[in-house]
């Protein structure tokens, strides 16, 4: 039996806003970046609803965004493993064929001994990093392989190649630390030395064009070619869509089935945009990213402002008439760490079905006692569907 055995076709709104980075963690100095922030209107709804803490992958386990979001779409991250840079080509609308090879890159800056010193080229801005790029893509060539660039946001950069042979198992360019020197393409099977030798080709080739950029080197880490998933209409019996701007989280989406609204900026926006299609679908998926980058940054400041921006948005949220809205968010990111954690997610469930649990604010430590528990973040969705009444009984 599968879960969409028991699914009807009851009519049905379901929203998930999925709050990037949301998780964080009380110290012995300070609350959680969640529990510090003023939200009254999400505080209103973790009392009016149920709440716990997820986990998207499993204990101790710290996962990347995709992995996040594939969990938060009901599909077990760890039966999917999908690299980055197939999730941004697809959200950048890339013709991926079969047999190409797709990677996420950060132009990143090195000091004089040859390390990492900046992972990020100093957070450069979207006018600088294009040119940046469009600087590779005029200069970097390789006689094996066509090369492509496109620009994603700030630092972030996919590269694109076409070409017999490739193969994604090639470990991460990406140390993930600054101190310490760009890892060398390593190939994890033999099948994909010819693709190590070309990334090393071509590491030296955008070393060469870089010479007199603002960035010294790209980082690239999340290969991985084109992968097809079960569609969440398939699975689920949805009609799904997202409003999600960012183009990763786009990819993830179009991967499980998902309609692809126009690209808009805010949040208010893309609340804006759900409005216009509220008819047309019965599952809409907004994002926000900011507490995410404000999460790398360490900036705790930035990432309450950020959560308490969102807050304020809310009741438009609300004025949309879900009938099940889920709010949490993809992993942690603490500022205290300045990256992803193993950290569980606060988690928030609000319908007329879902049930109210003494929880009375919206934090890690109040969504401890909640309802929902210690559940895995690929529940939710099911849970969702239950709180709509689309799922049957299940026996006799």
């Amino acid at each position: 039996m599968q879960l969409r055995d028991l699914v009807n076709d009851q009519p049905a709104h379901l929203v998930l806003l999925v709050i990037d980075g949301l998780g964080g963690y009380a110290d012995a100095e300070h609350d959680s970046e969640l529990e510090a922030a003023r939200t009254p209107n999400l505080d209103r709804l973790a009392a009016r609803g149920s709440c716990g803490l997820a986990l998207p992958a499993g204990p101790g386990i710290t996962v990347g965004s995709g992995p996040g979001h594939l969990a938060l779409f009901g599909y077990d991250p760890l039966e999917h493993d999908l690299g980055r840079g197939l999730l941004s080509a697809l959200g950048l609308g890339v013709d991926l064929q079969t047999g190409d090879l797709a990677a996420r890159g950060n132009l990143a800056t090195l000091d004089d001994g040859g390390r990492v010193a900046d992972r990020r080229a100093g957070r450069i801005d979207d006018d600088r990093a294009r040119s940046i790029v469009d600087t590779l893509q005029s200069q970097v060539n390789l006689e094996e392989a066509e090369v492509s660039f496109r620009h994603v946001s700030e630092h972030r950069v996919l590269l694109h190649l076409r070409g017999e042979g490739l193969d994604p198992r090639v470990a991460d360019l990406d140390p993930q630390r600054t101190g310490v020197p760009p890892l060398e393409p390593t190939a994890t099977a033999p099948e994909a030395e010819h693709t190590a030798r070309l990334l090393r080709e071509l590491d030296g080739a955008i070393r060469e064009a870089l010479v007199d950029e603002d960035a010294d080197v790209v980082l690239f880490r999340g290969f991985d070619t084109l992968q097809e998933l079960p569609s969440m209409q398939e699975r689920f019996g949805l009609r799904p869509a997202t409003v999600a701007n960012y183009p990763m989280y786009r990819g993830v989406a179009q991967l499980v089935g998902m309609d692809m609204l126009a690209v808009v900026g805010s949040l208010a926006e893309q609340i804006a945009l759900m409005s216009d299609h509220w008819d047309d679908y019965d599952y809409l998926f907004a994002h926000e990213k900011g507490a995410d980058r404000a999460g790398h940054d360490g900036d705790r400041d930035a990432k309450i402002a950020v959560i308490e921006e969102v807050d304020g948005l809310i009741p438009d949220l609300l004025d949309l008439g879900p009938d099940v809205l889920a709010i949490t968010g993809d992993h942690a990111a603490p500022t205290q760490l300045s990256a992803h954690s193993w950290h569980p997610v606060p988690t928030l469930l609000w319908g007329e079905r879902v049930g109210r649990d003494a929880v009375e604010s919206f934090g890690e430590r109040a969504c401890s006692g909640g309802m929902l528990g210690h559940l895995r973040t690929q529940d939710l969705l099911p849970l969702m569907l239950a709180s709509a009444g689309r799922l049957e009984k299940y026996g006799a």
